[in-house]
């Protein structure tokens, strides 16, 4: 009772005064420490319990996945495996989900392989988490293919396979499956809305995209809520409406939050419109003054249009409030194991072979025509420390990395926490004409897909 209202003061008062505890009492303190977030402790108990069951196993696993802790699923997965445990579906949802977050695709693929020689039952729950995986990892064919082998497909892993489509900015494909559900009878729900209308922007699909935002009271009884607004303004922005954009947000008849403001601000960057993006920059700065990325966002319009003074404000006023944009780190998968790599990392232990190939690899992409673009670098170190930081950015060193040590044809597969930097997007295009070797990297806000030269996003993201 303590442990599932959360009072965990209590609920360790009686568990000590116990005295004997058994596997049920246990695994109980295991799940509130987890739904408190402190899965530190809870792998204490679960490191000191004698005998453990697959109940115990899967409330473990799943505390880390519902904790962000994707890494320690995976191992201890690894270590249910080890003890000769067999997992079942719940858990296999969990370890599955917290590959695709992690963007590995080789231990993904050996958990779907696991999923398969148990013989356990590839229902909705665990099939949506497979698809999903896939799609998060990059391979969306073998996504679509898990999706077909699923009998019975609810709203939600209809909505699964759209929303995965759209992140690789494949919107007709996700649009025609949209259209298929809705001809199967299934209903779609406000999180389906979403991932079609991100489809539509990611693929500047703008009259489509009014027609179903349109739709959804009219033909379906959803009420378009703050997510949908955010998508039509992003879908407006991305077409270089963005008058039309801050018309649309001003006409809304719910109050506008800052993740839609920031859309416009996003587009009015890519667009370099200073006048728009300036009014917008006030707006959101004022609302979310602790938020890094919009004073990064106006500084870089700012920059963008060589109006260096306002970038050079903008970035002192970051300063002076104390707020810090969030360190950026990239992962990539070698052999079955996870390497992160943050700005300037130097705790790889084949660190310096990394550097050396990148050095290789500037080399090479600087007579492709590759200049450094400083102008989102920080504007109080001068301009040869600006090139040295962006040379080190994380996905670059990941890429380098992967280059190194991939050598099988296939792409080179990056996760990103943030958004790419313009400088290492150019990078990237030329990289992968330069060596002739696929780069799929997943950022904050959607795939991109580097071949021969040319990103999958045009440009946009």
């Amino acid at each position: 009772m303590y442990v599932s209202g959360s009072d965990l003061k209590a609920a360790r008062f009686i568990f000590k005064m116990m005295g004997r505890f058994d596997v049920v009492s246990w695994t109980c303190m295991i799940k509130g420490y987890c739904k408190c977030g402190d899965v530190d402790s809870a792998r204490e108990l679960f490191d000191r319990m004698h005998e453990k069951n697959l109940v115990t196993w899967s409330t473990m696993i799943s505390g880390y996945a519902r904790n962000n802790r994707f890494d320690k699923a995976v191992e201890m997965f690894e270590i249910l495996r080890a003890e000769g445990v067999v997992a079942n579906e719940v858990v296999m949802v969990s370890v599955i989900s917290s590959c695709g977050h992690l963007g590995a695709l080789a231990i993904g693929e050996k958990a779907h392989e696991y999923v398969k020689r148990n013989n356990l039952a590839l229902n909705v729950i665990l099939g949506t988490a497979v698809v999903d995986m896939y799609a998060r990892c990059g391979n969306v064919e073998k996504a679509i293919r898990v999706f077909e082998e699923i009998k019975e497909k609810d709203v939600l892993c209809w909505t699964g396979l759209i929303s995965g489509l759209a992140m690789h900015g494949y919107a007709e494909k996700a649009i025609e499956y949209f259209y298929v559900m809705v001809k199967n009878g299934i209903v779609p729900r406000d999180i389906t809305f979403t991932a079609v209308l991100k489809a539509c922007s990611h693929g500047g699909l703008v009259e489509k995209g009014l027609e179903i935002f349109e739709s959804m009271k009219r033909d379906h009884g959803v009420e378009a809520r703050l997510e949908h607004y955010g998508c039509m303004v992003d879908l407006l922005g991305r077409a270089g409406k963005l008058e039309e954009a801050e018309k649309f947000i001003f006409e809304m008849p719910v109050k506008p939050n800052a993740p839609i403001w920031g859309a416009l601000l996003g587009a009015c960057r890519i667009h370099r419109n200073v006048e728009v993006g300036e009014r917008v920059g006030k707006i959101l700065i004022e609302m979310k003054p602790e938020h890094s990325g919009y004073y990064v966002l106006l500084s870089n319009i700012y920059a963008r249009t060589n109006k260096w003074k306002d970038a050079t404000v903008m970035r002192r006023l970051m300063k002076e409030k104390g707020v810090r944009k969030p360190p950026g780190y990239s992962l990539i998968e070698i052999d079955g194991k996870i390497h992160e790599f943050t700005i300037g990392d130097k705790t790889h232990p084949e660190i310096e072979k990394i550097e050396r190939m990148w050095e290789n690899i500037l080399q090479k992409i600087k007579l492709a025509g590759y200049i450094g673009n400083t102008s989102e670098a920080l504007f109080d170190i001068d301009e040869e420390e600006k090139e040295d930081s962006l040379y080190r950015h994380s996905e670059k060193l990941a890429i380098a990395y992967g280059i190194m040590k991939i050598h099988a044809p296939g792409p080179i597969r990056i996760v990103k926490n943030l958004r790419v930097c313009e400088d290492c997007h150019t990078a990237t295009k030329l990289i992968s004409k330069v060596y002739d070797v696929e780069l799929i990297v997943r950022d904050r806000n959607r795939f991109h897909h580097f071949k021969k030269g040319v990103c999958s996003c045009m440009d946009y993201w």
